[in-house]
């Protein structure tokens, strides 16, 4: 019988596929548990120091909402480095142009800031409609 917790290793980690459809869902409580999915926080062998988390596929980023005024209060802004070149755009706007920043960004901004961000990103896929190559390989999950 054994009396200690074996630490996890990188052969022990299970990646599966999930997909999150978002349309007409809240920003903020969809990105929480996609950030949750991408860290592996809901696996029983999770450990901070690796990466155990699953692929995520978003599909209807273009139909996601916001409460409130956030629609036209929250604002994207980008920095080009050069005087003069900040660039300021709101949810409305970039929901129009980019709606897989809006995604990308809320997720992003709830990960750990470490070195395993980047490869948790990877495995992010935001697409602005229900069209996907990924089918055969997922797991329903909202």
């Amino acid at each position: 019988m054994q009396k200690t917790t074996l630490p996890t290793k990188q052969k022990d980690i299970k990646r599966i596929w999930l997909l999150f459809d978002v349309k007409d869902q809240i920003l903020g409580r969809i990105a929480t548990v996609m950030a949750q999915n991408l860290m592996g926080k809901n696996k029983p062998y999770f450990v901070p120091n690796l990466d155990c988390g699953d692929y995520v596929i978003v599909i209807n980023a273009a139909k996601i909402k916001v409460t409130g005024n956030k629609a036209k209060q929250k604002i994207y802004d980008s920095f080009s480095g050069y005087p003069g070149g900040r660039k300021k755009h709101t949810f409305q706007e970039i929901l129009i142009q980019n709606p897989k920043r809006i995604i990308y960004e809320a997720v992003a901004g709830m990960l750990p800031k470490n070195k395993l961000r980047d490869q948790m990103l990877k495995r992010l896929y935001v697409y602005k409609d229900e069209n996907h190559p990924y089918q055969n390989k997922l797991k329903i999950e909202n």
